[in-house]
């Protein structure tokens, strides 16, 4: 399921549920001898793949869980920007912001987004309909400026396809 469709409410019981599980495939994988923390990840993953977001109440419970510190939980969702704490619009746009994107005018992309939609990134539409975020390389550096929306690439961005995605997103 992509995160883009969750549809459901964040669970806590049953995000415990995806703590315990995941520990388990990590401690049958790895054996004993791998720390709680390895499941972290996957942890975090399901939760996402599962509400859109990670709910800032679970990450307590999570730290439980995997008899790991708080901080670390939190370092970890602060490290990978792809974690979100709020559910996200009906679609993402994720624009590319490395140097390549950059040389190729994503920054007048990111101004016209804020002048003409009223957007920046990090945020969502008022209407629910798209969240707007910054990623760092998506390796499509000969199409340049490059983004993904709702993970489909899309290269060679200008403000009139911006434009046309963020109508896409509206339908």
């Amino acid at each position: 399921m992509s995160y883009t469709s969750a549809a459901e409410t964040f669970d806590l019981a049953r995000a415990q549920d995806v703590a315990r599980e995941e520990q388990a495939r990590a401690q049958a994988f790895f054996g004993t001898a791998c720390g709680n923390a390895a499941a972290l990840l996957p942890i975090l993953h399901r939760l996402q793949d599962m509400f859109g977001y990670i709910d800032q109440t679970a990450l307590p419970m999570i730290a439980k869980t995997l008899n790991i510190s708080l901080a670390e939980v939190r370092g970890t969702m602060s490290f990978y920007h792809d974690y979100r704490t709020a559910r996200p619009g009906r679609h993402v746009l994720k624009l590319c912001r490395a140097e390549s994107c950059q040389s190729m005018g994503v920054d007048h992309l990111v101004d016209h987004l804020a002048a003409r939609h009223g957007l920046a990134p990090g945020e969502t539409s008022g209407d629910g309909a798209l969240t707007l975020q910054n990623v760092y390389c998506l390796g499509n550096c000969a199409l340049s400026p490059a983004a993904l929306f709702d993970e489909r690439p899309v290269g060679a961005l200008d403000a009139a396809r911006l434009d046309s995605l963020i109508a896409e997103a509206q339908q």
